[in-house]
């Protein structure tokens, strides 16, 4: 048993026209920005389907694992294989750190009190809006730094990163692309491509993690629940993949941006089940 008393497994509540278009909603958010989406499903699952902090963060992480194994083949058609094999060094300097963050993650996510799991998640999403900005809004850089100064860097990024996509239960792409951009001046089509190499892997140690705990029994339990949220955001994620670029960045980012603060707000009050 974990110290999240109340995020033992249980069963979410909503009907599945709700939980298709739950999962539908998040899927065309996160194509009409180029990304998961998966900071959009967290408080949904929290607030609308009565997951308890931990075991939400469990059921994103296995929705944010079948996005990514769906996405993947379809950046790989749109990036060469050839042109991400060059780039593998980044993947595997940046993996370096995720790996251990994500284990690293799924620990403290699973030793936490509950209610102090409510908090750091508000923080957390409060981390992506400001991620969100910067990457939609700013012409991103790049840092000239020498090659074992680079190295250091890839490397605690991608613990941090690790840490975040773990707790979160997201595929951290939100946070990789802009990195990839700055740390080794990769372009972001590119980046969105290397971003899931290194997600895929970081996202299956989170999860082998969470496999030893009690909550990821929730999954078993939500068998049917996780199935329909699944269909309805690759639906939507296919559907907001069409619709990119119909809003503008200056316009569609500061909605989305102002969306995951009030999400912050309403998980920072959140009253845990053991409270």
């Amino acid at each position: 048993m974990s110290a999240n008393d109340g995020t033992l497994p249980g069963r979410a509540v909503g009907s599945a026209p709700l939980t298709f278009a739950a999962g539908a909603a998040v899927g065309v958010l996160g194509g009409m920005i180029g990304l998961g989406g998966a900071e959009f499903r967290l408080p949904l699952l929290i607030g609308v389907f009565g997951f308890a902090a931990l075991a939400a963060v469990i059921v994103n992480k296995a929705l944010s694992l079948i996005v990514v194994l769906v996405a993947l083949p379809a950046r790989l058609g749109a990036v060469s294989v050839a042109e991400l094999g060059a780039h593998g060094s980044v993947a595997v300097n940046l993996l370096a750190g995720s790996l251990l963050g994500a284990w690293a993650g799924a620990s403290w996510a699973i030793r936490m009190r509950s209610a102090t799991l409510y908090k750091v998640l508000a923080a957390l999403m409060v981390l992506m809006a400001g991620a969100l900005v910067l990457t939609h809004t700013t012409a991103l850089g790049t840092l000239v730094l020498p090659g074992p100064a680079q190295a250091v860097a890839g490397v605690a990024a991608g613990f941090g990163i690790g840490v975040v996509a773990a707790i979160m239960g997201v595929a951290g792409g939100e946070l990789l692309i802009p990195t990839i951009v700055l740390l080794y001046a990769i372009d972001i089509k590119t980046a969105g491509s290397l971003s899931l190499l290194v997600s895929l892997p970081t996202m299956l140690v989170a999860f082998a993690r969470y496999s030893r705990d009690g909550s990821f029994a929730v999954l078993g339990a939500n068998v049917r629940f996780i199935a329909i949220m699944t269909a309805g955001s690759i639906t939507g994620a296919l559907a907001g993949g069409l619709l990119l670029g119909v809003i503008p960045d200056l316009v569609l980012i500061p909605i989305l941006a102002v969306v995951l603060l009030i999400s912050a707000v309403k998980l920072a009050r959140h009253a845990p089940p053991d409270a």
